[in-house]
């Protein structure tokens, strides 16, 4: 198989102009969270599922509501709980009396941009109907396969696991995920202002978007997930990215490593890095800047290290400055 020409200059330019104007927008309506809105970002220009975790209150919502309303297109909202029903999310047959026939009515995640809120309160069975979703990129009702229109994103939102009404999202389903972004506190400068822009003349404090102007369409996103999958990637840096997986394999505290699926998502999300840098090429500070968010919900602490108080981030922190990264 052929690799495809690596874009052009100006389409690189073009493309990364939109990326960082699509940041500013996000930024002005979700404050303190920088790291975070990046990943996104490059998880976007990636074509990549994104996972969002965080105590309640820090923005989780805003920030996919932000994105959707930058983006444009179809946006969809469910809301997981313990009874929510597959039907729910990918729609059901319904018999019409008058034809004495069955319709398909579509469900929720025939959408550009999915908002899949609290995610882990949903029950195995539900989020089995997710599966196929987002990695076939299409859903079977009553045994018809429907595609879902592109772009398809699932931001999906959780709660800490230790949270009460929480369940543990399968492995297979966390694997489907390109990036798990962590949303802290923000800081006291960040917090303040925060406060200050949320009570400003605002009654109650329903989520203000009003800041978040769209910048792109549908389209313009599918034309930069087409230029992102496009860009060079040096043998080197690639080998880099596949020794970093496999270094979580038998790497001391991780009881499961990362699958090959990771290697993938680390040169895909540091794709959608480099392009919203700005760059035609894939460097290997690309790969470091993107590995914690593509790693961590792919590895397994052992139990006598999260006893420890050690979280998978600081494994990570220790594997990346002990494998070698190349010099190109």
């Amino acid at each position: 198989m052929t690799s495809p020409p690596p874009p052009s200059p100006d389409i690189i330019e073009a493309a990364a102009a939109r990326l960082q104007a699509l940041e500013r927008q996000i930024a002005g309506a979700v404050l303190g969270q920088g790291q975070v809105i990046r990943e996104l970002i490059a998880a976007a220009a990636a074509a990549g599922h994104v996972l969002l975790e965080g105590l309640p209150g820090v923005g989780k919502t805003l920030l996919v509501r932000a994105m959707a309303k930058a983006v444009g297109g179809h946006y969809a909202r469910i809301q997981f709980t313990p009874d929510l029903m597959p039907g729910d999310v990918t729609g059901h047959a319904v018999f019409d009396l008058r034809s004495e026939q069955f319709h398909i009515r579509r469900g929720p995640i025939f959408c550009n941009i999915l908002l899949g809120d609290e995610i882990n309160r949903a029950p195995a069975k539900t989020q089995s109907a997710m599966l196929e979703a987002m990695q076939e990129q299409q859903v079977t009702i009553e045994g018809e396969a429907l595609a879902l229109e592109p772009p398809f994103l699932v931001l999906a939102t959780q709660n800490p696991i230790e949270h009460e009404g929480t369940y543990p999202l399968p492995r297979a389903q966390l694997d489907r995920f390109l990036i798990k972004s962590v949303m802290g506190y923000p800081d006291g400068a960040e917090e303040s202002a925060i406060v200050r822009q949320i009570t400003a003349g605002a009654v109650g404090d329903r989520l203000d978007l009003s800041r978040v102007q769209p910048i792109m369409g549908p389209d313009d996103l599918l034309a930069i997930q087409t230029a992102a999958a496009a860009l060079t990637v040096d043998d080197s840096v690639l080998d880099y990215a596949v020794r970093l997986v496999r270094a979580t394999r038998d790497w001391p505290g991780i009881e499961h490593g990362a699958g090959p699926r990771a290697g993938i998502a680390l040169i895909r999300a540091a794709r959608g890095h480099a392009l919203l840098a700005g760059n035609g090429y894939v460097i290997p500070d690309d790969v470091k800047r993107v590995a914690a968010a593509v790693l961590r919900h792919r590895i397994k602490p052992t139990a006598d290290v999260e006893i420890e108080g050690f979280d998978p981030d600081q494994l990570l922190a220790g594997l990346l400055a002990d494998v070698p990264a190349p010099r190109v």
